[in-house]
């Protein structure tokens, strides 16, 4: 496969500015991948295609505020930064912009809370800081930083993402972006299905921006994906692997949770309790050896998301279905609707 296998076309007025009015609201695009067939209904009947005994995996990642603008010593010059990832204690690696403007040994002033030093260049175009302040990291941050929206979402955060741009399963802060499968779950929905004895399992992910990097390389083999880190508790692995041993089904809610169980599958097909950092990077042709059905977004063109959701359910029939969302005016990407393929 190559990447321009993984192209379709996408009208600007297609891709959702806003989460729709409630949670469950949107809609929903149901693939069978034995059938052949694509149908459409609204995420409030997923429901009915979970079953007793089925276990939905979701990521309980947590977004944090992680857009902040500075203010450059000396010169007073503007400038963004975005946190990806603490390095060590308070020394993170970042994105800037613009990134011409900022070299190693610059001063930065953020919010009149923080300051900061940038300490090296990374390999990727971005900078790596060292932040100063007093008080609370976190609370400051809370204070003064913006939801990190994705950049085809042209309009600046507003209140209702500081909720809406957060599922309900978010528990552990530490994603720069939201998994977004999750974002149509609402709470009266999760009751219904623990009342239907379908189990709900977290993993963590924190999502970072290496998922939504472009891959600029025909060859998919040579793209590689940033590393994210990751934790499967051992009574997740416990509560995954009794489904399993009972014959129930596996259902990944969104492609972050499909590269972590991926990342720690045994040989047997069971799931082991493990951490770490994975840049496990899904594409057709793939063995899944763990999951049954995935709920999941509409994602960009030629993204690594939906390399994977076409690994799972074939790239012809993922993109056959892609083409008729985009007839019927389907909402795509983060705030768009879902699509299950089972």
């Amino acid at each position: 496969m190559k990447l321009s296998d993984f192209k379709y076309n996408i009208p600007d007025k297609l891709i959702a500015q806003y989460p729709a009015k409630k949670r469950g609201d949107s809609r929903l695009m149901v693939l069978d991948r034995e059938a052949q067939t694509v149908e459409d209904y609204h995420f409030k009947d997923a429901l009915d295609f979970l079953e007793k005994g089925d276990c939905l995996v979701v990521n309980e990642t947590r977004v944090f505020p992680a857009r902040l603008t500075a203010i450059k010593d000396k010169t007073q010059a503007e400038v963004e930064i975005f946190l990806l990832r603490e390095l060590e204690h308070d020394l993170w690696e970042v994105l800037v912009k613009p990134a011409r403007k900022v070299r190693v040994g610059n001063k930065l002033h953020i919010g009149g809370m923080l300051t900061c030093e940038v300490v090296d260049n990374t390999v990727s175009g971005g900078r790596v800081i060292r932040l100063a302040y007093d008080g609370n990291f976190n609370e400051i941050i809370d204070k003064i930083g913006k939801v990190p929206l994705p950049p085809y979402i042209k309009r600046e955060p507003e209140n209702l993402d500081k909720d809406r741009y957060q599922s309900v399963f978010a528990n552990k802060r530490g994603a720069v972006a939201a998994p977004t499968a999750a974002l149509h779950f609402d709470k009266k929905q999760v009751k219904k299905l623990e009342s239907k004895g379908i189990k709900i399992v977290p993993v963590l992910l924190h999502v970072g921006l290496g998922t939504f990097r472009p891959v600029v390389v025909e060859d998919l083999s040579r793209h590689k994906m940033d590393s994210e880190y990751f934790e499967v508790t051992q009574d997740a692995a416990n509560s995954i692997n009794s489904v399993i041993d009972k014959g129930g089904r596996i259902v990944a809610v969104g492609t972050t949770v499909v590269r972590v169980l991926e990342s720690v599958v045994t040989t047997d097909g069971h799931i082991k309790q493990e951490k770490g950092w994975t840049d496990k990077f899904i594409f057709p042709p793939y063995d899944f050896r763990v999951i049954n059905a995935i709920i999941t977004n509409f994602h960009m063109p030629a993204s690594t998301l939906l390399m994977l959701v076409c690994a799972f359910g074939g790239r012809d029939f993922v993109l056959k279905a892609y083409r008729k969302a985009v007839r019927e005016k389907y909402r795509f990407f983060s705030y768009g609707d879902a699509m299950m393929i089972r």
